[in-house]
């Protein structure tokens, strides 16, 4: 029982003096991950394009519930915040919309118009 607080007692201290031992980074230092370990130029760039898939979802999950479009024929594509809507609507009052709808949601900071007016049935 004695040796199980003893125990006890030299791990807190150990961690007590570890923690003195610890300091802020300074500004130049490479970012860290939550582990504790520098993050690469590789690790930063999958989250990027992570953060663009989610982008390009949530414009394309904005356009589709918006009654007044049919996004069947268009793709988003998303990049650093900027968002490209490529395909056909009928009319290009629809092709309006869909811009100012994109430039609405949060995260997006341009877009870019690839779209063209083809007539339903064509």
């Amino acid at each position: 029982m004695q040796a199980i607080q003893t125990f006890k007692l030299a791990t807190a201290a150990v961690l007590v003096a570890a923690s003195f031992q610890v300091w802020a980074q300074d500004a130049s230092a490479p970012p860290v991950a939550a582990s504790g370990t520098a993050v690469t130029a590789k690790q930063l760039a999958k989250a990027a394009r992570a953060a663009d898939r989610v982008l390009a979802h949530k414009v394309r999950a904005t356009l589709s519930k918006d009654k007044n479009l049919d996004v069947t024929h268009v793709n988003v594509h998303a990049k650093d915040g900027i968002v490209t809507l490529e395909g056909t609507f009928p009319e290009q009052s629809q092709i309006d919309h869909a811009i100012a709808v994109t430039k609405g949601i949060a995260g997006v900071n341009s877009v870019v118009d690839a779209m063209a007016v083809r007539p339903a049935g064509s």
